[in-house]
């Protein structure tokens, strides 16, 4: 009863399924920005310019902006996201103060959705970064393998990601990476090689066994689990984009805290310098980084609704 109550005040955009055309939006605000003039910018959010289709609205605000609007009601644990400097890798930190993610039926919906939010926040914010992305075969990366196998089922994703009470309850924080692959040389290994560095065979997405994966690879990486050896789960909603020449994956991660997200990073940028990283930063580098809070849709008419 109280995961369908979570997943009813959850933002719905997080959770929706068979959308193939999506848009990352990043803007910056000055930090003397109007409050006022964010708000009206979030409500036009709840009415796009079109209709036909239909386009899903994500929206979420670094810790500095949200903390400006919610005061002590900030949940604990929001702040920026720290640059990484791993053992061989390092993944940079971009923080910035709104995002906001549309994904619909078609990238024409979603491109005059887009067009729509930018201007309703053009007199406060700066947009500084526009990447279109789309779903890749049967919601494989680029590299030709399933994208999101580890996720939990959709029903019980909203227990993974919603703040289950205290401040910001029902919603959810997020994380976001910009990621450019080196496709050339990494579909210039073997397929088996392929496999290893994913640790999952790549027509079928089986995980290797134990005895034949990797500790490198990146499935061994980024599971996590606690101190009785259960997974800590986290929710992806990646979605590959470029063009001939640039090409990648744009990572989105939601959770119910931080502190997984942090312990998934150290290990696949091996933070500790143990020599066990994640294999596939070979093939791949982070151009991004940025932590957020997404607001529950109770949340969000608290804090920017009419007056």
């Amino acid at each position: 009863m109280a995961q369908n109550r979570r997943m009813a005040h959850t933002q719905p955009g997080i959770f929706a399924q068979g959308t193939r055309s999506h848009r990352q939006l990043e803007f910056s605000v000055p930090g003397n920005a109007d409050i006022g003039a964010i708000a009206a910018g979030v409500r036009s959010l709840r009415e796009p310019a079109v209709t036909a289709g239909g386009c899903n609205i994500v929206i979420g605000f670094g810790a500095d902006l949200w903390r400006r609007v919610a005061g002590h009601d900030a949940p604990p644990g929001l702040r920026d996201f720290d640059a990484l400097d791993g053992a061989r890798h390092r993944a940079p930190s971009t923080q910035r103060d709104i995002w906001v993610w549309l994904h619909g039926s078609g990238p024409d919906v979603v491109l005059d959705t887009a067009r729509a939010v930018t201007a309703a926040f053009s007199p406060v914010a700066t947009l500084e970064l526009d990447q279109p992305a789309f779903l890749y075969l049967d919601s494989r990366d680029l590299t030709g393998f399933v994208d999101g196998t580890e996720n939990p089922p959709v029903a019980d994703a909203p227990a993974t990601v919603a703040i289950p009470g205290g401040p910001g309850e029902g919603g959810s924080f997020a994380m976001t990476q910009r990621y450019v692959h080196d496709l050339a040389r990494f579909h210039a290994l073997p397929v088996e090689q392929q496999e290893a560095v994913i640790g999952r065979s790549k027509p079928d997405s089986v995980e290797l066994a134990d005895a034949v994966k990797p500790a490198t690879a990146h499935i061994a990486r980024v599971v996590i689990e606690d101190e009785q050896g259960d997974e800590l789960e986290i929710f992806r909603r990646s979605t590959p984009f470029g063009d001939v020449e640039e090409h990648g994956l744009f990572f989105i991660a939601f959770s119910v805290d931080l502190q997984r997200i942090d312990r998934m990073l150290a290990r696949i940028f091996d933070t500790a310098r143990e020599g066990t990283g994640d294999r596939l930063m070979d093939f791949t580098t982070a151009t991004t980084g940025s932590y957020w809070f997404v607001p529950s849709l109770d949340e969000v008419d608290l804090r920017f609704g009419e007056d």
